[in-house]
């Protein structure tokens, strides 16, 4: 017999008072007291519970690839400029596709010096007549487009936080390519999701080709007609609020990803403006580019590819700066800002599909899940009693315990309940009633055998231990390949599995067996079970 009953007896105790604080508590205590929080506290309802706003949202990453390849012509170009060669993107249907052509013969090495600098590893290098081609990897575009896919992700999230929403989901969508899975349980608009996330800014500034045009047909005709392959005509409003259509290069100076800080502020007349810090990367790039064009060149700021503002280069800017004009209210200031400090997104979004699901789905779905979870929990509590009689009691127990502990453990980290979830609960219930069985069937058997009651207890647990620790390893795995690869309430049901079967473990053989030693120590050496 353990001479430790006493001491396992007030770990269980304790175990049990601290999940049990945790149902009805979590991390957090809710307003309206412990009784509440089991409704709208720290478990939290998923999607399918308590309705809500379902998104899948395209990611056009062709579009960072574009900026990417822009932003090397323009470095290209400038490299380029002492041989006399120029950098250009011909082909518009392939971005990936660069052209070198001009140069002098005798600076022929010193051009493929550049080409093969570390700079442009990403791409393949050709000769061509008259020239070269720099060609894009696949495995750089791949990663680009990686890259964005995760950034869009991570900016979406910060958008959705603003919203205050419960555990939402963002994430890869696997059904489609290029797309992130969005769900909101409590938010039943999803125009209001729609506006916050499309209109996160892609803020940009490019130089500007020439003067200012009274529209894009009119700058179309001063072009005669064919926009060169570097440059492209952007709309918009210029400081004072007059509308018109100016020809930009096409690859940015700096882009949303390059800024590091936003801040409303007022200019020097009062008006409402945003101040600006960028990176240490992108402020020598900007530097070098406003040191060599002040007071000769001006700048379009473009926010989602509309003008926000073209300003001349009065003199060299660094890592900070000034965005004014643009009609800017004190609010509209406040509220880029904002946008701009928790981040940019290097390609636009749209939207693919909308669904929103009502509140009255998730009612049933509680109604229906707990009905099922409370008739299977006595179906079980009195078979057990039946059929192992007293030791069934211990069996109940342990169950309660299980249970207890799971949605403790969903209370302390704010896990979200969906109804896969309840379904996962009530197979951890099955799966702590067979364990029990296990269990005891060996003693059952080791007392036909004709051993005392203590050492059939004792071979009995070793026994039956290795099938338990087997099975409960199996179905982790699985449950832990369902969360890898699942999405939302796929993952949830992994969750609550994957818990109530590490509970289950501890209460099966841990608490029933600290529960058999003390009813058999209080018996002396004539003890007996009923089972």
């Amino acid at each position: 017999m353990n001479k430790n009953v006493g001491t396992r007896t007030w770990s269980i105790i304790a175990i049990l008072v601290v999940f049990v604080y945790g149902i009805f508590y979590g991390a957090d205590v809710p307003h309206g007291g412990p009784i509440k929080s089991l409704k709208s506290g720290n478990i939290h309802l998923g999607l399918d519970l308590q309705g809500g706003t379902h998104l899948v949202l395209q990611v056009h990453v062709q579009e960072a690839v574009n900026s990417a390849t822009d932003r090397d012509v323009q470095r290209l170009n400038e490299a380029l400029g002492a041989d006399g060669a120029t950098a250009t993107k011909l082909d518009v249907k392939r971005p990936e596709l660069i052209t070198i052509t001009g140069g002098a013969a005798d600076k022929a090495s010193d051009i493929t010096s550049i080409l093969n600098g570390t700079e442009y590893q990403n791409y393949d290098l050709a000769s061509i007549p008259n020239g070269y081609s720099l060609t894009m990897k696949q495995a750089a575009i791949q990663q680009t487009e990686d890259k964005t896919l995760d950034t869009s992700i991570d900016t979406i999230r910060e958008r959705i936080d603003a919203l205050g929403t419960l555990d939402p989901t963002v994430e890869k969508y696997g059904l489609g390519q290029d797309e992130i899975l969005l769900e909101l349980p409590g938010i039943d608009d999803p125009v209001r999701v729609q506006k916050i996330i499309e209109t996160t800014p892609r803020l940009e500034v490019h130089e500007v080709v020439g003067a200012q045009y009274p529209d894009a047909t009119a700058a179309m005709t001063a072009l005669n007609g064919i926009v060169p392959p570097d440059e492209e005509i952007v709309s918009g409003s210029n400081t004072g609020g007059s509308s018109g259509a100016w020809v930009v290069k096409r690859a940015a100076v700096i882009e949303g990803t390059d800024f590091k800080g936003a801040q409303a502020s007022t200019d020097q007349n009062n008006r409402p403006d945003i101040t600006f810090s960028l990176t240490t990367d992108a402020g020598e790039r900007f530097y070098k580019y406003t040191d060599a064009n002040k007071n000769t060149g001006s700048m379009a700021i473009l926010l989602n590819n509309t003008v926000l503002e073209v300003a001349g280069i009065q003199g060299a800017i660094r890592d900070s700066g000034e965005i004014t004009g643009g009609g800017f209210t004190a609010e509209s200031a406040a509220d880029l800002a904002k946008k701009l400090s928790s981040g940019s997104i290097p390609a636009t979004i749209s939207t693919v599909e909308t669904r929103t699901v009502g509140p009255s789905l998730g009612a049933s779905s509680i109604h229906h899940g707990v009905i099922a979870a409370i008739a299977g929990m006595m179906a079980v509590i009195v078979f057990m009693l039946v059929y192992y009689k007293g030791a069934g009691i211990n069996a109940d127990l342990a169950l309660i315990l299980n249970l207890v502990i799971l949605l403790g453990f969903m209370g302390f980290t704010g896990a979200t309940l969906t109804l896969p979830g309840i379904a996962g609960v009530i197979l951890t219930i099955g799966m702590g009633v067979d364990s029990n069985v296990l269990i005891f069937e060996r003693i059952r058997e080791e007392l036909r055998l004709g051993k005392t009651a203590v050492a059939s207890v004792q071979d009995g647990f070793a026994h039956a231990w290795v099938t338990i620790v087997d099975t409960h390893i199996t179905t982790i795995v699985s449950a832990s390949i369902l969360f890898v690869f699942g999405t939302g309430p796929v993952k949830g049901f992994a969750v609550t599995l994957v818990f109530g079967l590490l509970a289950n473990l501890f209460t099966a053989v841990f608490v029933s067996r600290t529960i058999f030693d003390w009813l058999l120590s209080r018996q002396g050496r004539d003890a007996v079970l009923s089972i």
